[in-house]
């Protein structure tokens, strides 16, 4: 007797009682995601070193610079003296700040500083660079001598200036006197201290500038001055329509460091005239310099920080944004 074979419903209730599977990936795919992550780990060990060292300048500069500065700003809003817990004020150091006489004096102040800065200081680095980038001989002597203000530590050439402004013997009332000039009383008259002030920051830190100008210069391709001449221009017609348009770019820039960093001005006014006469050149960096060390109020200088902090990322975010239109 031969056996009989499944029926086919049995056969599919058997099928049917099994649970399915799950569906298995393609293998290509199953390839790719472990090719995938071989490629990821190996580039971060061929890296890791580089990523250590990243990592090493990351916290340094988040530690030294990041969070002083959130730390300054959290300080504005708190009554700080250091000898006993901070207080939290709020808008309170902000309220004191405006209250103050000397805060809108300080700030007008600042404002011309910088405007006597950019109209002395911008222009004469791009002046000197043009000459010497036009003479042949002796070059680099005079791109020495131009820098070497620079590498002289700031309070020697505060002291340097100070002899030459002296009211006595100084060097400028001594030049006037062959002259048969008057003498002047260059930090002790309202009228003159902030331009006395200005002289002396142009010319200890014009050395830089100049270099970066000269830089640039030596960037231009001459065929453009080539050309210009063979059309007859003269060398204003050179400058304005050839150096001008092609360094636009470096002028931007300085334009735009020398703004931030002239209203920042404190070394000249402290050493030199202590904020006087009759507080003619008070600015914001003294003043804060005073709320902190002569008042012990640094939640009043830390609010005067921030304020500086605002003003010149508000004016930073502005002028970018009009030359980027105007480009």
């Amino acid at each position: 007797m031969s056996a009989r074979p499944l029926s086919s419903t049995a056969a599919k209730s058997t099928d049917e009682d099994e649970p399915p599977s799950a569906p298995r990936p393609p293998a290509g795919a199953r390839t790719g995601a472990w090719a995938g992550n071989s490629r990821l780990r190996r580039a971060v060990r061929e890296n890791l070193v580089a990523y250590l060292f990243l990592a090493a300048g990351v916290l340094c500069f988040a530690f030294f610079s990041w969070y002083p500065i959130v730390r300054g700003v959290l300080l504005g809003f708190q009554q700080v003296t250091f000898a006993e817990p901070a207080r939290w004020v709020g808008l309170d150091n902000f309220r004191r700040l405006f209250e103050d006489p000397l805060f809108l004096t300080a700030w007008q102040n600042t404002g011309y500083f910088t405007l006597l800065a950019l109209v002395f200081g911008f222009a004469a680095p791009f002046a000197t660079a043009v000459v010497l980038n036009e003479l042949r001989h002796g070059r680099p002597y005079l791109r020495m001598t131009v820098y070497l203000p620079v590498m002289l530590p700031p309070i020697v050439t505060m002291l340097l200036w100070r002899w030459f402004y002296d009211p006595g013997p100084g060097l400028f009332n001594s030049a006037l006197e062959v002259l048969h000039l008057p003498a002047q009383q260059w930090l002790e008259s309202e009228n003159l201290a902030m331009v006395s002030l200005v002289l002396v920051s142009t010319w200890a830190n014009m050395g830089t500038t100049t270099l970066i100008y000269l830089a640039a210069l030596g960037g231009i391709p001459g065929e453009l001055y080539e050309a210009a001449e063979l059309d007859g221009a003269s060398i204003r017609q050179r400058l304005w329509h050839v150096t001008i348009p092609q360094m636009r770019f470096i002028l931007m820039i300085t334009l735009l460091l020398q703004v931030i960093g002239t209203m920042q001005v404190f070394v000249e006014p402290f050493v030199l005239t202590g904020g006087g006469p009759d507080d003619a050149t008070v600015t914001v960096l003294l003043l804060l310099y005073r709320y902190a060390f002569v008042y012990n109020d640094f939640g009043l200088a830390s609010a005067m920080s921030t304020l500086l902090f605002v003003v010149l990322g508000l004016f930073s975010v502005v002028y970018l944004c009009l030359t980027r239109s105007k480009g």
